[in-house]
């Protein structure tokens, strides 16, 4: 249990320091920070594979991409609304993607969901509310773009799911790493919008150091026998946020759009327990 705790408190760390890092790089294009994000990953991912002799195609190539292409998509919509909204309001809301997940296998996989599990979804929908309608600097733009990032990760979790077991989980995270680095580095030509000066190179590229450690130590927390105890834990990752961007970057939150996040989260952990039982 303590080594489970462990592993995901150092995820979430991890994922803090990404996100924080983002916020802090705002003047670089969005497919900038997806092309050093990737390409950053890419430096532990290959490596891997090839030293475990693991085959870099793959066994399901069509789901493979299609993975790839949805998290990229979900990626690339976060790091631009970054730059509308505050580093917290932009993670916190990006966890919708649970919810968006179980519609679409709803819709795909044919899973059902019981009627106290949408009622939960209705505690974390009314919090997105009243976030946008008592925080006056959230951006309608930004919540636009922040929303369709999770509808787009939730496309993720349906598409890992029908990949099941039949492909390593690096060699789903390095076909993604890979998409990401060519649709982003294509798409980085045309807007370029600034070139990295000494330390901005180190920063960039730490997005991907600290994205993989992330998924690394996430993973291996869910490998444990106690995932269900601390699998809340990663929501963690919006606290830890919130209060880093009040300090690094001035980030104001009022009192109602606190609330709005902790009904987001309790939300979430509800069915997230629920249907773990």
């Amino acid at each position: 249990m303590k080594k489970a705790i462990y592993f995901m408190l150092l995820s979430t760390v991890s994922f803090t320091v990404m996100n924080l890092l983002v916020k802090y790089l705002v003047g670089f294009s969005a497919y900038q920070l997806v092309f050093f994000r990737s390409i950053g990953t890419l430096f532990f991912t290959m490596p891997f594979l090839i030293h475990h002799k693991i085959s870099i195609l793959g066994n399901q190539k069509k789901l493979l991409v299609l993975r790839g292409l949805a998290g990229v998509t979900s990626m690339g919509l976060f790091f631009m609304s970054v730059e509308y909204l505050k580093i917290g309001s932009a993670v916190s809301l990006r966890y919708l993607s649970p919810i968006f997940a179980t519609i679409l296998a709803v819709i795909f996989l044919r899973e059902k969901v019981k009627n106290i599990q949408w009622l939960f979804f209705l505690l974390a929908f009314t919090g997105v509310l009243i976030i946008k309608g008592f925080d006056a600097e959230i951006n309608s733009l930004g919540l636009l773009l922040i929303v369709f990032s999770a509808l787009f990760s939730g496309f993720v979790y349906v598409l890992i799911n029908k990949i099941g077991l039949g492909d390593h989980p690096v060699v789903i995270v390095n076909y993604f790493m890979w998409i990401a680095t060519v649709l982003g580095g294509i798409l980085s030509i045309f807007n370029w919008e600034k070139t990295p000066q000494g330390m901005e190179w180190v920063l960039l590229l730490s997005l991907g150091v600290f994205g993989y450690f992330g998924q690394l130590f996430m993973t291996k927390a869910f490998q444990s026998q106690v995932t269900n105890k601390v699998v809340s834990l990663k929501y963690m990752e919006v606290i830890f946020t919130m209060i880093a961007g009040i300090f690094l970057f001035g980030d104001q939150y009022p009192l109602l759009s606190v609330l709005g996040t902790i009904m987001v989260i309790t939300g979430l952990i509800l069915n997230m327990f629920y249907k773990s039982k």
